[in-house]
């Protein structure tokens, strides 16, 4: 999730006005209510219309990606090589993540949304609480070193969690978790019997991916001087916005499901 950056007013193609900060919190909680029923839903249901949603999530990040280079591209003064390059690196970026997302178990599109859930929460509370160096100011100024080091302990929380429970769900309803993978799978995947240790090793390479899907869109965002990929969600910005630091941890678990499979 990317933090608030603050280049200026100017969004794409629209000037948020200033309004009641009650208004704007109202909006923001609506909306939140709403993206978690539908993610939650979609989830439980599974099948197409998981695969539906993570398409739809997929293209519309890419919409608002192609709206911030274009703005980079006016900023900038790209040329139309240099544009289409940026363009097609979206696509992929985009592409390659929903495919793994629709491709993988549904337990693991839960994990993922999970783990990015955890390292944005610790992340926020321990920069807030502790504080301390900055770790790129120029592109995100309220990003700390505390704050990673937040991330990693709630991606290590998270992973602890999601493989506890797979390993219960695994052993109180037989072998197979879900779309055929075993419980086994999951153990593999991130590290075997040493459960503390790998778990912590996996925890700081997804939080440091998170963070670092995050640090990029700023620094799309910053380059193209605007504050948010969009205004489509109410009081969040845009999709982009929301799932910035998940498209790096997506991949990430999508490539390691196809080789433990």
């Amino acid at each position: 999730m990317a933090d608030a950056e603050q280049p200026g007013p100017v969004e794409l193609g629209h000037v948020r006005p200033e309004g009641p900060r009650n208004t704007d919190l109202g909006a923001r909680a609506i909306s939140a209510v709403v993206m978690v029923a539908v993610a939650a839903i979609c989830l439980w249901v599974g099948g197409l219309l998981l695969d539906a949603l993570i398409v739809l999530v997929a293209g519309a990040a890419y919409w608002e990606w192609q709206r911030i280079v274009r703005r980079m591209s006016a900023e900038l003064g790209f040329s139309g090589a240099k544009s289409l390059v940026w363009m097609l690196a979206g696509a992929a970026y985009m592409g390659v993540a929903a495919y793994l997302m629709v491709t993988i178990p549904s337990m693991l599109v839960v994990f993922a949304i999970l783990v990015t859930a955890f390292v944005d929460t610790f992340a926020y509370f321990a920069g807030r609480t502790i504080g301390g160096p900055k770790i790129a100011p120029a592109i995100s100024p309220s990003k700390t070193w505390a704050g990673l080091g937040g991330g990693v302990v709630g991606a290590t929380l998270a992973l602890l969690l999601f493989m506890f429970s797979s390993h219960m769900w695994a052993t109180g309803m037989g072998d197979t978790v879900s779309s055929g993978a075993t419980h086994e799978t999951y153990f593999v995947m991130f590290g075997g019997p040493e459960l503390i240790a790998s778990a912590i090793a996996a925890g700081a390479v997804l939080a440091v991916l998170a963070q670092a899907g995050d640090f990029f869109e700023s620094w799309m965002k910053r380059r193209a001087k605007v504050k948010d990929s969009s205004t489509l969600i109410p009081g969040h910005g845009g999709v982009f916005d929301r799932v910035d630091g998940m498209l790096p941890v997506a991949i990430l678990i999508g490539v390691l499901a196809q080789v433990a499979t």
